[in-house]
């Protein structure tokens, strides 16, 4: 059986519209009944993997996730004057290997030269693709079917490797995530609000049209919310090539993220950053469960964060009486009263079960 690594946060966010929906909208769900606000997996994924502490953390083990790989390549060609009709087919040539083309379009020859689905290239291709780009350059030829080779199932992209890759034309480079995110929700039930706004010229004095400049609406909502994040510690480092002091590093900046980093949406108008009030870190080899269940019942008592904790745990501990000890070893942090550290959080999560010396309940 693996190691899983099971994180639980409680985090309070302020008036806020960190991940809409195709309408605007704060994302909902809803849950026990009643509505709850919703952060996408994908939203906070993307926050913590693009956040400068996962840069400065794993630096030179990212990777880069697009469409536009061929674009990159044709202007790098373009810039070294390669003719236009040869930088537009190398460049689809490599860029064909990593997914489908789209179609020619005589109006923007360049689509031709995008993948049609986002492709996630690891440091090691990217490398393999600046090489390749340099030979044709230097050497004024198109690439050799054996230079196209530029795939790789071995690798040490932290990024692929805690989150996933889907090659859907070349499967065998596919890599499983090691990493289960679950979509954040709030603990009570929420109603979401509407924001109207109006932005004044600076120069109308007023003197024909004393209305604003700009009118506008925007919605927002404030809530506590659960996150549960689920690492399968084994998978990670099966996808990392067995680096055990990159897996280290890869789950303290995984955790401190979850802790500390906030979706990007609407920042500027809400500055709705916020730390996590609560962790819960687990660690065992027995299968793994989420405690959303704790609020099925949204909390509505008025010290809201309390009494989420305390459900939240209670939930646990009747888990555990009722199926045995799903964690070997677990250590919780505490912001409301002050118990516990990030540090000795972050030191728990990265070391092997073996060694931990995490506290149980």
């Amino acid at each position: 059986m693996s190691t899983f690594i099971q994180l639980h946060l409680l985090t309070s966010y302020p008036p806020a519209n960190l991940n809409r929906d195709d309408l605007g909208r704060p994302k909902t769900a809803i849950m026990g009944g009643v509505q709850r606000l919703r952060i996408s997996s994908q939203s906070l994924k993307r926050a913590w993997r693009t956040s400068n502490l996962f840069e400065e953390a794993l630096a030179g083990h990212i990777g880069v996730r697009t469409k536009e790989m061929g674009i990159r390549v044709y202007n790098r060609l373009k810039e070294a004057d390669i003719e236009e009709k040869n930088a537009i087919e190398w460049a689809m040539m490599i860029a064909g290997k990593f997914g489908k083309l789209k179609s020619k379009n005589d109006k923007n020859p360049l689509q031709a030269m995008e993948i049609e689905q986002l492709a996630h290239f690891s440091p090691d291709e990217n490398r393999a693709i600046e090489s390749l780009t340099k030979i044709l350059i230097e050497e004024k030829r198109k690439p050799k079917d054996e230079e196209l080779d530029l795939l790789r199932k071995k690798h040490k992209a932290v990024d692929i490797a805690l989150f996933g890759r889907m090659l859907a034309s070349n499967p065998a480079f596919n890599t499983e995530a090691a990493a289960q995110v679950a979509h954040a929700i709030t603990a009570h039930k929420v109603a979401v609000e509407d924001d109207y706004f109006t932005a004044v010229d600076d120069l109308n004095e007023g003197l024909e049209d004393m209305g604003a400049g700009h009118i506008g609406e925007c919605e927002f909502a404030a809530g506590l919310f659960y996150l549960y994040v689920c690492i399968n510690r084994d998978l990670l480092l099966e996808n990392i090539q067995a680096d055990e002091n990159l897996a280290r590093r890869t789950l303290r900046a995984l955790t401190e993220a979850a802790a500390t980093i906030a979706p990007t949406g609407k920042q500027n108008s809400f500055a709705s950053r916020a730390r996590a009030s609560y962790i819960m870190a687990e660690k065992g080899r027995r299968q793994p469960r989420s405690l959303s269940v704790a609020f099925l019942k949204p909390v509505t008592e008025p010290d809201m964060l309390s009494a989420a904790i305390t459900s939240l745990e209670h939930t646990c501990s009747n888990m555990d009486k009722v199926y045995g000890n799903i964690a070997d070893s677990t250590y919780s942090v505490n912001a409301l009263i002050g118990e516990g550290t990030l540090d000795e959080l972050l030191d728990f999560v990265a070391e092997p079960l073996a060694e931990s010396k995490g506290k149980k309940g």
